[in-house]
């Protein structure tokens, strides 16, 4: 449905040449909602804006349907309007002087003479219902909530009934607890539709629980691509493990590879021996890192021998998170997060064992 090809984008600045974009490939199927996840600066939003028509790439390839609607070796540009797309802004851009209906039938009169009146408004009508704003056609869209106004740029980018909706960090101006019910919505909605949607967001819970598929950006590339588990479960490099949730890293050196079978290598570490998943590419002796997530570290109760993957460290801190505490551990003169239910009686000062389960130690290149 959608495919970019060696995207690269470059512009000048007086510090010299940035190049945002560096030579992405990225195949988007019908009906996938597909999200650009990265911190500020990765280059997410200009590949986003290059995919709508609203930035030149400097090199590459972007198809939509059949129609290549970009490429500078066959000297294509197709103009935005053109390209059958709809789009929602971080600032939702609608017009303040102007009623609900009229902000949503605003993309239809633009298509001048290609619908009647009354075609535009059982139009507007369709687009008002799925968002749930019917009734509301005749307010002045400033009077709007901040929930209703996002979900009055959705209806103005459905209103054409477009085959690709690209989101640019939509909910950012959305209090938490709204942002949490808006992201459910938003996710029904397109998935009912079976419109594909590319969705650009820093927020790492909007990305794993909207999404079919997340590409991780950092400077302009892309460091991996995956469905939400996968990512969140089998991160392939530190920043995205650190990015992706809270991890905890252990430096040590490959020990042990797995046997035939099994993917449950060794590593030495300054805690000790630690059973780790050791993904192929590793070789007796190299560096790497084992992570593991803080809610993945249980408490070993009781004394003994230590062994397997069981550590002692005394606990430094805590935080009080609501559903769970988090817990700082100096481990080996390392710091160690874990996360525990409320009811635990671990307080701080406390020296414990923590267990690190070897199917979810993991791991990485240094």
């Amino acid at each position: 449905m959608i495919r970019i090809e060696n995207l690269h984008v470059r512009y000048p600045t007086a510090e010299g040449e940035v190049h945002a974009v560096r030579g992405i490939n990225i195949d988007i199927a019908e009906g996938e909602f597909y999200t650009l996840l990265g911190p500020s600066g990765c280059g997410k939003t200009t590949t986003l804006r290059c995919l709508a028509g609203l930035e030149t790439a400097s090199e590459g390839t972007i198809t939509i349907g059949d129609e290549v609607v970009y490429s500078r070796a066959r000297n294509i540009l197709v103009p935005p309007h053109k390209r059958n797309i709809g789009m929602v802004f971080q600032s939702y851009a609608i017009w303040p002087h102007m009623s609900v209906f009229e902000n949503v039938a605003f993309p239809l009169r633009e298509m001048r003479g290609k619908f009647s009146r009354e075609e535009i408004r059982d139009k507007v009508a369709r687009a008002l219902k799925l968002v749930q704003l019917d009734g509301l056609q005749d307010r002045p869209a400033p009077f709007l909530s901040g929930g209703q106004q996002q979900r009055l740029a959705l209806a103005r980018a459905l209103v054409r009934e477009p085959k690709v909706l690209l989101l640019d960090e939509p909910l950012s101006n959305l209090d938490a607890k709204l942002r949490e019910s808006t992201r459910l919505e938003v996710r029904d909605l397109v998935k009912r539709l079976g419109i594909t949607t590319v969705y650009v967001t820093h927020d790492q819970l909007e990305a794993l629980t909207m999404s079919d598929r997340v590409a991780v950006m950092k400077q302009g590339e892309i460091v991996q691509e995956a469905d939400p588990v996968e990512l969140y479960q089998a991160p392939r490099e530190r920043f995205v493990a650190n990015f992706i949730g809270q991890s905890n890293f252990i430096e040590g050196k490959v020990s042990a590879l797995p046997a035939s079978g099994s993917e449950i290598g060794t590593a030495v570490t300054s805690s000790g021996q630690i059973k780790c998943i050791l993904p192929a590419g590793f070789n007796l002796g190299d560096p790497m890192l084992i992570a593991v997530r803080p809610e993945d570290i249980t408490v070993v109760a009781g004394g003994g021998a230590m062994g397997g993957n069981v550590v002692e460290g005394k606990v430094s801190a805590t935080s009080f998170m609501g559903d769970s505490i988090e817990y700082q551990v100096m481990v080996a003169g390392a710091m160690m997060r874990m996360k525990l239910h409320p009811s635990t009686g671990v307080r701080q000062g406390d020296t414990i064992r923590l267990n690190l389960p070897e199917e979810s130690c993991r791991a990485l290149l240094p």
